[in-house]
C-alpha cells in the first residue's frame, strides 16, 4: 500500500532542523506501519518499542532524563544496535508512557542525532495533558485516513492517477475516464480509507469482510471510551458519538445537542464532545460570522457541524449497506448528502493548513456548505451529491460578500469547467483542487492556458 506521506517523513529525515516527530491520527490509520515501512526503506534498522505490549519499558524513562543512560538500555531490550542518523527508534503508544513523551525534550536538546519517531493510540488527549507534553521540542505529522489517490493506487490504477496529475486544462473530461472514476469514488464510499478495509477490498475484493473490518474498528473505539479517566462521561461519549448519523441526516447539519438526548444542554455534553475531538473521531467545522483573514477570528462558538473521520466508518455507522453500490448515484445521494460532504471536508483538510468553516444566514435562510482559507484567499464551496447543480446559495454568498469573492467552488457529479467565477470540479478530482483552483484563478485574471502552463 502506497502511503504519500512517505515522502513528508523523508523530508524529516533529512531536515537540518529536525525534532522528534510525533505522528497523530485516529486509531487504525496506519501510523504503526507507516513508521515501520519508513524505517525498512530509510534506515539501516530500527529499534522499535511498543509501550502498550511491553510496560516494562517505561522503567527505563522512569528515574532518568539522562538519554545517554537510556540508549543502552533501550539497545539492550531491542537487541539492536542504536546507531545516530542510520537507526529509527518507534516508540509506539507513547501515550501510555508520559516519562517516556516528557523525554523527547531531552532526545532534542542533548542527542538529536538519533532518529526518534513516535505514534499512539488517543494521542490526541495525551497532548492535551500540559505536564507531560514537550512544548516546542517536537515535530508533529498528522494520517489521516487514504486519501482517493491513494485509494486509486491500492487498487493498481496508477493510470487513473497520472491522468488526473496531468490534467493542465478546465475541460470536461472525457467519458472514458469519467464513468471508470465515477465508479471506483463509489467504492470509495465504501470502504473509506482505513487501510485494513482498503486492503481487504483491493486485494480479496470480499464486501463481507470490509463491513466486519470496519465495525471492529467502530467497536475499537467505543472500547476507547472506556479509557475516559471520568466514568460519568464514558455515557455522554457514547451518546455523542452514536448520534453523529442523526445530525447529520437533517437537512440543516448544524449540531444540535437535543439530538443527543431530549432536553441534554451544552454544559452537559461539550466535554464529551471535545473528547471526542481531540480523539481525532470526529471533526468540528465552525460556523463564521462572515469571510475575513484570519478566518478563524469569525468563527461563531454557538453554531457548528461535526463529520466523521472518515467517510467509510460514516456510511457503516448509518446502516447503508454496500449493495447501494450498485444503485446508480443513490449512494451519492441518500442520507442528505452527508457522505459526500463528509468525503470532501476530509480531502479539503488534507490539502490546506485552516480547517474548513460553513457559513449560513437566516430570513432569508442560506447556507454555504464549507467556507475554504488557501492562504490569504476565501473561497465558498457548495457540495453537491449529483450532477444537478443547481442552488443559489453560492450565489447569494458572492451578493453578500462581492469583494471577498474571487472564485467560487463546486464539488458534484457534473464535468469540469469554469464558469466565469464558478469553477466545477468532479467529486473524483477533489485532490487536485489546490492545483485547480490556481488554474482558475490565472485564467480569471486573463492570462492564457499557455501562460499557465510556462
Amino acid at each position: 500500500m502506497q502511503r504519500l506521506l512517505l515522502d513528508r517523513l523523508q523530508s524529516w529525515k533529512t531536515s537540518p532542523v529536525r525534532k522528534p516527530l510525533i505522528l497523530k491520527g485516529l486509531r487504525q490509520v496506519g501510523k504503526t506501519w507507516l513508521l515501520k515501512e519508513f524505517g525498512r526503506t530509510a534506515y539501516e534498522n530500527v529499534a522499535y518499542f511498543n509501550f502498550e505490549e511491553n510496560p516494562e519499558y517505561k522503567e527505563f524513562f522512569a528515574h532518568t532524563k539522562d538519554v545517554r543512560r537510556i540508549l543502552p538500555n533501550l539497545a539492550m531490550a531491542s537487541a539492536q544496535t542504536i546507531e545516530p542518523s542510520r537507526t529509527l527508534l518507534i516508540f509506539d503508544e507513547i501515550q501510555e508512557a508520559p516519562d517516556a513523551l516528557n523525554a523527547l525534550k531531552y532526545f532534542h536538546e542533548t542527542a538529536n542525532e538519533y532518529h526518534v519517531a513516535c505514534a499512539g493510540s488517543l494521542l490526541g488527549i495525551a497532548l492535551a495533558r500540559p505536564s507531560s507534553f514537550p512544548v516546542g521540542q517536537v515535530d508533529f505529522l498528522q494520517v489521516r485516513p487514504l486519501t482517493f489517490t491513494e485509494f486509486l493506487l491500492a487498487s493498481g490504477k496508477q493510470n487513473f492517477v497520472d491522468y488526473l496529475v496531468g490534467i493542465d486544462a478546465l475541460e470536461p473530461i472525457p467519458d472514458a475516464f469519467f464513468q471508470p472514476l465515477y465508479e471506483q469514488l463509489k467504492m470509495y464510499y465504501v470502504t473509506g480509507g482505513m487501510p485494513e478495509a482498503v486492503r481487504n477490498w483491493t486485494e480479496f475484493h470480499d464486501v463481507r469482510l470490509v463491513e466486519e473490518t470496519l465495525q471492529n474498528i467502530l467497536d475499537a473505539y467505543e472500547r476507547d471510551f472506556a479509557k475516559h479517566p471520568d466514568r460519568t462521561t464514558f455515557p455522554k461519549l457514547n451518546l455523542v458519538w452514536n448520534s453523529l448519523p442523526a445530525q447529520l441526516a437533517k437537512e440543516n447539519k448544524r449540531f444540535l445537542y437535543n439530538v443527543v438526548r431530549k432536553g441534554a444542554r451544552a454544559r452537559e455534553y461539550e466535554d464529551a464532545l471535545q473528547w471526542l475531538v481531540n480523539a481525532q473521531l470526529i471533526c468540528k467545522v465552525p460556523r463564521i460570522t462572515k469571510p475575513g483573514l484570519p478566518i478563524s477570528a469569525y468563527d461563531d462558538l454557538s453554531a457548528f457541524k461535526i463529520y466523521a473521520a472518515d467517510v467509510g466508518l460514516l456510511r457503516r455507522m448509518s446502516h447503508l449497506s454496500p449493495t447501494i453500490f450498485a444503485e446508480g448515484s443513490r449512494m451519492f445521494r441518500e442520507f442528505k448528502g452527508a457522505l459526500t460532504e463528509n468525503y470532501v471536508l476530509e480531502a479539503l483538510t488534507n490539502q490546506f493548513e485552516v480547517p474548513p468553516r460553513y457559513w449560513s444566514r437566516l430570513n432569508p435562510s442560506y447556507e454555504v456548505d464549507f467556507i475554504l482559507q488557501r492562504e490569504n484567499d476565501i473561497f465558498p464551496i457548495e457540495v453537491k451529491a449529483e450532477d444537478n447543480v443547481r442552488g443559489t446559495s453560492l450565489r447569494k454568498y458572492a451578493e453578500t460578500f462581492p469583494e471577498q469573492t474571487k472564485l467560487r467552488l463546486r464539488f458534484s457529479l457534473a464535468n469540469l469547467h469554469l464558469d466565469d467565477d464558478l469553477l466545477n470540479i468532479p467529486l473524483f478530482m477533489i485532490d487536485q483542487a489546490d492545483r485547480l483552483i490556481e488554474l482558475a484563478l490565472h485564467l480569471s485574471a486573463g492570462e492564457t492556458l499557455e501562460d499557465c502552463r510556462g
